[in-house]
């Protein structure tokens, strides 16, 4: 629960900071890639750090539920951005 907390965090910093209002596309575009480079390393985070909480999952299913939980991280993240964008422009206002 924390390092989604911690993902939708640096989502929202991400889209608060970058640059240009109104650009989705290229928000998306950008918030996608950054997010599956961070959506990895959470997830490698949360094999080794917490291995109590993912190894049921992922003994279960295997690399099936590493590869969603990677798409949950990364929807997590493209979410936090667009929330900081939209921030950005209520405080720019």
């Amino acid at each position: 629960m924390l390092l989604e907390l911690l993902d939708l965090i640096i989502g929202i910093a991400f889209g608060f900071f970058h640059k240009g209002q109104e650009d989705y596309r290229g928000l998306l575009k950008n918030s996608a890639i950054i997010g599956i480079v961070a959506s990895i390393a959470f997830t490698l985070v949360s094999m080794f750090l917490l291995p109590a909480t993912v190894s049921t999952v992922a003994g279960l299913f295997g690399v099936f539920s590493i590869i969603v939980m990677i798409i949950l991280y990364v929807l997590i993240f493209i979410v936090g951005a667009f929330i900081g964008d939209k921030l950005e422009t209520l405080l720019k206002k």
